[in-house]
């Protein structure tokens, strides 16, 4: 059977799956499966090595500076995603996405185990930044091929998958983190050579969609983006990192100052909190359907009840209660902004315009951190600056209430 009746059979202009150009084969859940645990690497990034900062900032005392240097070797791969995924985008639009992803993956591999042999900080801190570029490419061809492949209900469940396997596995990178960490500052990043076994499905499974241009060419001249439809949802996306990420820096310390002092306790405490943001994500493939309009003012005021109750919390038990709120918010808020943002490109714009969007939301996670420290250093502490955040995302969805006005559904077809 030829490729043009299949996508006749399962309703190509209907929509739901992209059909593979080479064997006539639509997409199917091996790719979806594949490209949900390949998104996982980029969390690598972020998680992996925080329980490891302590024992490298006594490996590295000795170095001038290096009270500021060693945190970056956990925060400076968010920061290169947040400035090279514009550039990823616009690769992947004109050479296609699985030749970057899987040279991508290779690469990661070898920037990603360099500490194994490089000694110096400046060195570990180059491969970083490395590894930051490589996992810009990895997550924007990632969401890229997502939205390719699948439409309709199809897209909103994995696009709501993704971000669920993606934090759970920050919570088991932390604890896998710190296991191998207590054999050995080098023994967790021998973890970032599993992007090699993850490149070889890759490069037999995953397939380039079709598109206009003959296989293989390279585009020179790209159908430009409707920059002034995105500019609003990518600005919105900067917010929505910095809320989604300050829990999961800061909540440890707002149990270790109601009390909590044991590593198992906030272990827990950080599990239940990526449990609900889980669910949260879940639930974005029911709810999609009421709209934009609809989400994301209810995912913002969730997270504003959840970080007011945790600003006031008198204990950990009810810090943990608006840390769950919160995070079903987050959880829900992610797919919204992603869906909001990619939902009006078409396939020679969409590795750019999500290039631009991963750039946006990884740019938020880097300030979200610094963001709260500055107000709580203006406000009196952490707690309030969690409760100033809450405040700000109460005004926000109040605003965006009102703002955004198509009450379309977040399963837009393109």
């Amino acid at each position: 059977m030829t490729s043009e009746r299949i996508e006749t059979r399962i309703g190509f202009s209907g929509v739901d799956v992209e059909v593979n150009p080479a064997t006539g084969r639509p997409a199917s859940a091996l790719q979806g499966i594949l490209l949900l645990i390949t998104s996982c690497l980029p969390v690598l990034g972020a998680v992996l090595l925080a329980p490891i900062l302590p024992t490298l900032s006594q490996v590295f005392a000795d170095v001038p500076g290096s009270d500021a240097l060693v945190p970056l070797i956990l925060t400076v791969p968010a920061l290169m995603i947040a400035l090279i995924a514009p550039f990823a985008g616009s690769v992947v639009d004109r050479v296609g996405r699985k030749r970057l992803l899987v040279g991508a993956l290779v690469v990661y591999a070898v920037l990603g185990t360099a500490p194994l042999y490089v000694s110096e900080l400046p060195g570990i801190l180059l491969s970083r930044v490395g590894v930051g570029i490589t996992e810009a490419a990895i997550m924007t061809c990632c969401t890229t091929l997502i939205a390719d492949y699948f439409r309709g209900d199809r897209r909103n469940r994995y696009l709501s998958l993704q971000t669920v396997v993606t934090g759970l596995a920050a919570t088991l990178f932390f604890a896998l983190g710190g296991a191998l960490g207590s054999s050995g500052w080098r023994i967790p990043f021998w973890v970032y050579s599993v992007s090699l076994a993850i490149a070889i499905p890759v490069a037999i499974f995953i397939w380039q969609p079709r598109s206009a241009d003959l296989p293989g060419t390279v585009r020179t001249k790209l159908e430009s983006i409707p920059w002034r439809l995105l500019a609003f949802p990518c600005a919105v996306t900067v917010f929505g990192g910095i809320v989604f990420y300050a829990l999961i820096v800061e909540l440890p310390y707002v149990l270790n100052d109601l009390g909590v002092t044991d590593p198992a306790g906030i272990g827990v405490g950080t599990a239940l909190a990526a449990l609900a943001n889980a669910l949260g994500a879940i639930s974005f493939r029911w709810l999609a359907r009421r709209g934009i309009r609809f989400l994301l003012p209810l995912s913002l005021g969730l997270a504003a009840l959840g970080l007011g109750i945790v600003s006031f919390a008198p204990t950990a038990q009810v810090a943990m209660a608006g840390a769950i709120v919160t995070s079903l918010g987050t959880g829900l808020l992610l797919p919204t902004l992603l869906t909001w943002a990619i939902s009006r490109l078409g396939f020679t714009q969409r590795g750019r315009g999500t290039g631009r969007w991963t750039a946006c939301f990884f740019f938020g996670q880097f300030a979200s951190p610094l963001l709260l420290l500055a107000l709580g250093s203006a406000v009196g502490g952490l707690a309030h600056a969690l409760g100033a955040l809450g405040l700000a995302c109460g005004v926000a969805a109040v605003a965006l209430a009102l703002v955004v006005r198509t009450p379309v559904s977040a399963s837009v077809e393109r």
